[in-house]
C-alpha cells in the first residue's frame, strides 16, 4: 500500500530552488568577467591541452565584449546570493538539519561505495538514510565552496580597501585564481547533480518540489 514519507522541508526546498537560478547567473556573469583576462589552461609550459576558454566557445554563447554588463550582474546577484546562503545556513543549524547533512566518521568510506554502486559494480550500497555519504560530502562542500566563493569574491572585488584579505588569499592573481576554479567546481557539480537526478527519475525531482516522496510496495514497483 502506498504512503506519503516526508523528505524535504520546506526551508530546505526553498532554499535549493533559490540558490539554482541565483548561481547559474552568478556563473554566466562571472564568465562575461572572464572573458576580458582568460589566462587559465590546462596543460605543461608551452604545450595547452585545454584553455579556458576556446574562442569556439564564446562565439556560441556570445557572452564577448560584455565586461561592463557582466560586472553589472555579477556584484548585484552577488549580494542575493550571500544573504540566501547565509539564511540557508543559519535554517540548517537553528533547525537542526545540519545532523544530516554533515559527514560523519564513516561518510568517506561508504561514500565510495556509493559511487561504485552507481557506476555499475556490483557493491552493496550501504545503509541510506535522507542523503546518502556521498551527498552528505557533495551538499556540505558545495556550503564550504559558497563560502569561499563570497571570500575570494570579496578579495577580488576590494583589493585596495581589503588589502589584507587578498593578501591572506595570497594576493590578486592567486584570489582571481582560486574564484575561478571554484566556479568550475560549481559547473562539475551541476554536470553530476543533473545526471544524478536524471538517473533516480521523476520520483526524486517530485520530492524535491512537493516535499514528500511515495513509498510502499506498489510503489516501489513502480519505480
Amino acid at each position: 500500500m502506498r504512503r506519503l514519507d516526508r523528505k524535504h522541508t520546506a526551508g530546505t526546498r526553498w532554499f535549493h530552488w533559490v540558490n539554482f537560478p541565483l548561481l547559474s547567473v552568478m556563473i554566466a556573469s562571472g564568465m562575461m568577467i572572464y572573458w576580458a583576462y582568460d589566462p587559465y589552461r590546462i596543460g605543461l609550459s608551452r604545450f595547452t591541452l585545454f584553455h579556458f576558454f576556446p574562442d569556439w566557445f564564446y562565439t556560441a554563447t556570445h557572452v564577448e565584449h560584455k565586461l561592463a554588463l557582466g560586472m553589472a550582474i555579477h556584484f548585484a546577484f552577488a549580494w542575493l546570493f550571500a544573504l540566501n546562503g547565509i539564511a540557508y545556513v543559519s535554517y540548517t543549524l537553528i533547525s537542526g538539519e545540519w545532523r544530516e547533512l554533515v559527514p560523519d566518521r564513516k561518510s568517506f568510506s561508504e561514500a565510495v561505495q556509493v559511487a561504485m554502486h552507481d557506476a555499475g559494480f556490483k557493491v552493496p550500497l550501504p545503509p541510506q538514510g535522507r542523503y546518502n555519504a556521498a551527498q552528505r560530502i557533495t551538499y556540505s562542500a558545495i556550503v564550504l565552496m559558497g563560502g569561499l566563493s563570497l571570500i575570494t569574491g570579496l578579495g577580488i572585488y576590494k583589493p585596495a580597501q581589503l588589502n589584507w584579505l587578498t593578501a591572506v588569499l595570497g594576493g590578486y592573481e592567486w584570489a582571481r585564481f582560486e574564484h575561478f576554479w571554484l566556479t568550475m567546481g560549481y559547473v562539475a557539480f551541476f554536470v553530476v547533480h543533473i545526471a544524478q537526478v536524471i538517473r533516480a527519475g521523476w520520483p526524486n525531482f517530485r520530492s524535491m518540489v512537493s516535499g514528500y516522496d511515495v513509498s510502499g510496495a506498489e510503489a516501489h514497483h513502480a519505480d
